[in-house]
């Protein structure tokens, strides 16, 4: 069946909301004749741009979801794509000719100054000065200079709520952009830094570091090519990083009178300002040729245009402690003045939402996340953010979602609770959004069966279907940063049970991206919670997956002491939870090499699990006891442990579990040289790995099935096997991808 392109889809939501071309480019912020090429099929949206159209359109969830398909070109983005992560360029960019003079001839081409070295340059200045608009601007400017992409980051270096952002989680984040998948990143720092740099040698890419904190944050960031010009800011002037790194300091003021007055006349319209003229200045004047003064002032007269300069100057005039509203030495300090008048222009129910804004754990968030914060419904949510984002109140990402300024944040958790809100209630919200919808996404990774919460969902949380892997993993991506964030900060001894809950939800998650460091900080905090709580059942679960990640990475005398506070608590358990803990103990010996201890803890797991009613938790321990003989030689026994397991797993339909037992079986089999008998079983295994979209796995059972055709004389077919493992791995940038295509290379 032929599918529905973008530009239909666009056309039929238009009509349906009873908007004209001009009316949706006025409700959206696009322009006329982008919304045309889109609809006649000419172009497709970035994101940024395709979440304004949705805001702006009257759709439901089903008809988001069928546009925001049908914008990626109907189906999964490529595996290799150029990076084009910059926030969108201000349409209302003005002034800063010095600057940009000053900065534009940084890397240039004719740059005199580049022999060699990579073009860094570091923009400083106060807060809300324009760092970010000017970087942004200019990177905008060169970008066709730079083919192979754009990264940005923010830093987070001067973030009252959260801490610097690590630069080891950046580098995640590059190296993600850049095609390297979750469970290829390596540990360390520097190995990060140096895979990065490998990864950008030969590339031209403009790499912006936004809102540094220091000149120790940013150097793992930086690339070491000439081919790539970074543009970092920061409040603090980076003068070792000038000395270090031959990096151009550029310090950046507030505007003059001429430019402030200049962008208040683009926002608000030239008309009121030349009728006004001594009004407009006094207004610049009075807020300090700020760039975000005066951006969120020229948002309020935009709204409110009939109001007379003189008026709103007077007002704003009045307004005391105005100087406190301008400062950034003291971060309890803000614009008040601005926000207050600015505030008082919004509706009652945008309003109280920005009022519970502070509440989420982050300065980036999701709309259903602030949704369920105010227990607003989603769409109404999604009008109101909008709102508020007219109002220069928030501003948006590249991906869309919601970002609130420090200074703002601050302003707004000083209105909350003003109005009879309940700071405690919104909080409950929050977590019950992300428990609830952390549950629900783990049910479809998750092919067996995972225990419904206890507790049902505050009223207002927010909800959202999960119809695929892809929309679970999409969501998981989108809000790992807030529950990371939300773990850390809930300290309330009323929502402990929140920490542990969103820690065991996420291993899933955490475990399947690769992501150990993460999984060791969300672990480490659950554990704290359990041991402060005295809950065994909740110290076995967190210290099991503590050790289970230390493990991963080579921390193995750490794990052993987790090991120990496990068996310590073991006695207290529920048989269930006994099990569950002997599995995870096997699991680690297991990844120690320490086999026979790992097969015994197996093995008693598997002897509890015969007590209780579940087939599926039989069949899954049932295949781990098979690995662990198979892998201390004794592979008859290992064979008919895993051949009881699979009728187990057929009837509950773990097909994950399935295939891994497929491949156990034919492992077992190569050993006892019985060749094709192990092909069949490592093709079902594969085939079944195919169905739930594992293609690490895929690679482990080619390797495995290479390896049974070298036996059987079959070069070719080993061939086969190896270059097909090695695209499989290639294509989520694992670096055993050459390894595979050695072997076949070296296939006689």
């Amino acid at each position: 069946m032929e599918q529905t392109t973008f530009g239909e889809l666009l056309r039929q939501g238009r009509k349906r909301s009873g908007l004209t071309l001009d009316g949706l480019a006025a409700a959206s912020g696009v322009s006329v004749r982008a919304i045309g090429d889109m609809e006649r099929g000419r172009s497709l949206p970035r994101q940024s741009t395709l979440s304004e159209l949705l805001n702006a359109l009257d759709l439901d969830e089903a008809g988001r979801r069928r546009l925001e398909s049908a914008a990626h070109g109907n189906g999964p983005a490529p595996a290799h794509h150029v990076p084009r992560q910059l926030p969108p360029d201000l349409r209302t960019f003005r002034g800063r000719q010095d600057a940009l003079a000053r900065v534009l001839r940084i890397g240039s081409p004719g740059d005199d100054a580049g022999t060699g070295h990579p073009p860094v340059a570091a923009i400083g200045g106060m807060a809300g000065v324009g760092k970010t608009s000017l970087a942004v601007h200019w990177a905008h400017r060169v970008a066709d200079r730079f083919p192979d992409g754009q990264l940005y980051v923010n830093l987070r270096g001067f973030d009252p709520s959260a801490e610097p952002l690590d630069p080891h989680e950046a580098l995640g984040g590059f190296l993600i952009a850049l095609g390297v998948p979750g469970p290829s990143l390596p540990t360390g720092t520097e190995e990060r830094s140096a895979l990065f740099r490998a990864r950008v040698a030969n590339l031209r890419m403009v790499v912006v570091l936004d809102n540094a904190r220091d000149s120790r944050q940013v150097r793992p960031l930086l690339p070491r090519t000439p081919g790539c010009l970074t543009v970092i800011t920061s409040r603090n002037q980076l003068t070792a990083l000038a000395a270090s790194e031959e990096a151009e300091l550029v310090d950046l003021g507030p505007w003059t009178g001429n430019e402030a007055v200049d962008v208040l006349s683009a926002r608000i319209g030239a008309e009121r300002t030349v009728a006004e003229p001594a009004s407009a200045a006094m207004l610049t004047k009075l807020c300090g040729g700020l760039p975000l003064a005066v951006a969120i002032l020229g948002a309020h007269l935009a709204a409110q245009a009939t109001l007379s300069l003189r008026v709103a100057a007077d007002e704003l005039a009045g307004t005391q402690p105005r100087l406190d509203a301008f400062s950034t030495d003291d971060p309890h300090t803000d614009l008040r003045a601005v926000f207050s008048w600015s505030c008082r222009a919004l509706d009652p129910a945008s309003a109280r939402l920005f009022r519970h804004l502070p509440v989420l754990p982050g300065p980036v968030f999701s709309a259903a996340a602030a949704a369920s914060t105010a227990g607003e419904p989603l769409a109404s949510a999604r009008r109101l953010l909008h709102s508020l984002t007219a109002a220069s109140l928030l501003t948006r990402d590249a991906d869309g979602n919601f970002v609130l300024h420090d200074l703002v944040r601050e302003y707004a958790a000083d209105l909350l609770g003003q109005e009879g809100d309940d700071r405690h209630a919104a909080e409950l919200r929050l977590l019950g959004y992300l428990r609830h919808n952390a549950r629900a996404a783990v049910q479809v990774l998750e092919t067996r069966h995972i225990v419904d919460l206890d507790q049902e969902p505050n009223a207002g949380v927010v909800l959202l279907p999960f119809d695929n892997r892809e929309q679970a993993l999409a969501w998981f991506r989108q809000e790992e940063r807030t529950i990371l964030t939300a773990v850390r900060t809930t300290d309330d001894p009323r929502l402990l049970h929140f920490r542990l809950g969103l820690a065991q939800d996420c291993i899933p998650y955490f475990s399947a991206q690769g992501q150990w460091a993460d999984e060791i900080t969300m672990q480490r905090l659950a554990l704290d919670a359990a041991l402060l709580l005295d809950d065994a059942v909740e110290v076995g679960n967190a210290a099991a997956a503590l050790a289970r990640a230390l493990a991963e990475i080579g921390r193995g005398e750490e794990a052993d002491q987790l090991i120990d506070l496990i068996e310590q608590h073991l006695n207290r358990l529920p048989l269930l939870k006994q099990a569950q803990a002997q599995r995870s103990i096997g699991w680690v010996r297991g990844r120690q090499r320490r086999h026979q201890e790992a097969l015994d803890h197996a093995s008693a797991a598997l002897a509890i699990y015969r007590t209780l009613a579940d087939p599926d938790l039989v069949a899954r321990e049932l295949n781990a006891v098979g690995w662990y003989l198979t892998l201390l030689g004794r592979h008859p026994e290992a064979v008919a442990s895993c051949r009881e397991a699979l009728p187990l797993l057929q009837q509950t339909g773990n097909r994950f579990s399935e295939a891994a037992t497929w491949d156990s079986i034919g492992y077992a089999l190569y050993h006892l040289g019985e060749y094709h008998d192990a092909v069949r079983h490592f093709e079902n295994a594969l085939r079944l790995y195919e169905e739930v979209l594992n293609p690490y796995n895929q690679a482990e059972v080619l390797d495995h099935l290479a390896e049974v055709h070298v036996a059987l004389g079959d070069g070719g077919a080993a061939r086969a096997s190896w270059l097909r493992a090695a695209d499989l791995l290639s294509g989520s940038g694992n670096a055993r991808a050459e390894e595979m295509r050695a072997r076949a290379d070296n296939v006689t």
